[in-house]
């Protein structure tokens, strides 16, 4: 059964998904990958999710402060064998949760024109096409999403 855990960068489990990420990343963005990587730190995050099956953790994703009232969904990530059951959405809406508890207004995020399947996760899930922010900004293979939590 899975259960969804809060936690932050610290946990093996997180980092280990994460690294499976970048590797993945590396392939999709080819020349550009440094510099979305630098982008991606995953130390000092407080807030993150893993969605786990038993003592094996099949996916993550973490938010970070961007400004305030707005928290940055980053670091999405599910292991192959766990894709397509919905586990990202279940990731994706406690991270919103836990945002709103924290008393958020929103989240924002950037995912990449490679990464089709991010791109319909966050349509899937109510979030909104926004101009490209921060160091985004003039990044023409970055795309940029937004949801206000009620």
């Amino acid at each position: 059964m899975l259960y969804l855990k809060r936690t932050d960068s610290d946990d093996p489990d997180f980092v280990a998904l994460v690294k499976l990420l970048d590797a993945d990343l590396a392939v999709r963005d080819g020349e550009e990958h440094a510099f979305y990587a630098q982008y991606n730190k995953i130390d000092k995050i407080k807030h993150v999710v893993l969605a786990c099956e038993g003592e094996k953790a099949l996916g993550c994703g973490a938010i970070k402060q961007y400004q305030p009232g707005a928290m940055e969904v980053k670091r999405m990530y599910v292991l192959p064998e766990g894709r397509n059951k919905g586990i990202a959405s279940q990731v994706l809406s406690e991270l919103e949760a836990w945002a709103r508890e924290l008393h958020f207004e929103r989240c924002i995020l950037e995912t990449g024109k490679k990464q089709p399947e991010a791109i319909a996760l966050y349509q899937k899930n109510g979030y909104q096409p926004i101009p490209n922010y921060g160091q985004y900004a003039e990044v023409e293979n970055s795309v940029c999403f937004e949801k206000v939590l009620n």
